[in-house]
């Protein structure tokens, strides 16, 4: 269960809710330009490529990403997509690469969308766990330079590409069902509400907020994806940078998911671990947690990114209260 967003105003915004039932270990983490990406299919490390920031879990060394957004200001996120997703064998004349290696392979090698789809029209997402203790997740991938957005989804069909112009993304069914489910909400605005109902009844609205009325609020992927893109498409940025950042944030917490309204087949709470907001002309990465929702940031470009080793940064967890008085 996941939202992610891509929004351009002033500078380019990029960034997710990721909610799960557990911790994965997450912080974030910085991978300088000369890190060796080390991948299963391939015998040469990847030695030079793109610096990028991003949330992961840093496994004996290798930063397994959520999503990140490289030096160039390209966003790749990965989200939960249950029962679709589908990994092949290794297929021979391809470029091989496993579901944990996606983010870092295109945002290694790729400085925008364009060459972005050069890398998938060779890609096949094989179907190699990190470990044994680490099984692969299934996952689709929204992928933006913050001038074209687009959905990666490899299903038992094969692997598909969707523009996206909308910006937005959650989970199941796929994405193109997302797309066309938009249209049954095309009534829905900002707006005062008017009476269509009938041009003998004399009705009339009761409060602020009626032209939006159908505006589903539960925490399904699809109500998720119509409420997110309806709050997208009519958002209106504040001032500076603040501003943008708060109102990028305000989105997210509309389909946040709070702890107790959403219990896995497990029996476990769904909540929202963390959200995030990505500068993609800054480089800079700022997010909160469930436990603090106080904004934290860290800028990649104060790092020094000709280094050959990540650096983390530990998530700040506690609940950051100012006391005015």
């Amino acid at each position: 269960m996941c939202t992610s967003i891509v929004l351009k105003e002033r500078s380019v915004y990029f960034g997710r809710n990721l909610d799960l039932e557990y911790s994965f270990g997450e912080r974030v983490v910085v991978t300088p330009r000369n890190y060796g990406f080390k991948f299963r299919a391939h015998r040469e490390e990847l030695k030079s490529h793109y610096a990028m920031i991003g949330m992961a879990t840093a496994a004996g060394g290798y930063p397994l990403y959520a999503e990140a957004v490289n030096e160039k200001g390209l966003y790749m996120a990965g989200l939960n997509f249950p029962g679709n997703a589908y990994y092949k064998d290794m297929e021979p004349d391809r470029d091989n690469i496993t579901p944990f290696e996606l983010i870092p392979w295109i945002l290694g090698k790729a400085a925008d969308i364009s060459e972005a789809r050069k890398l998938i029209e060779r890609l096949n997402i094989f179907n190699q766990a990190f470990s044994e203790k680490m099984p692969l997740a299934p996952l689709h991938w929204h992928i933006s330079d913050g001038e074209s957005t687009l959905v990666m989804e490899q299903t038992g069909e094969g692997l598909k590409l969707f523009d996206d112009p909308i910006g937005v993304l959650t989970n199941n069914p796929t994405f193109d069902f997302h797309l066309m489910n938009l249209n049954r909400y095309m009534n829905l605005s900002p707006e005062q509400a008017e009476n269509r109902f009938s041009k003998t009844a004399s009705l009339k609205t009761f409060g602020e907020g009626m032209g939006a009325i159908g505006l589903p609020g539960d925490s399904s992927p699809s109500s998720r994806y119509i409420k997110t893109a309806f709050l997208k498409l009519n958002s209106v940025q504040g001032e500076g940078e603040e501003g943008c950042v708060s109102q990028f944030f305000h989105i997210l917490d509309s389909v946040a998911m709070v702890r107790g309204s959403v219990i896995t087949e497990a029996g476990n709470n769904d909540i929202t671990t963390y959200s995030c907001c990505i500068n993609g002309d800054r480089g800079i990465y700022y997010y909160k947690t469930y436990e603090n929702n106080r904004i934290s940031a860290v800028d990649m470009f104060k790092e020094d990114l000709e280094a050959s080793e990540i650096k983390e940064f530990p998530l700040s967890e506690k609940q950051d209260i100012y006391f005015a008085n």
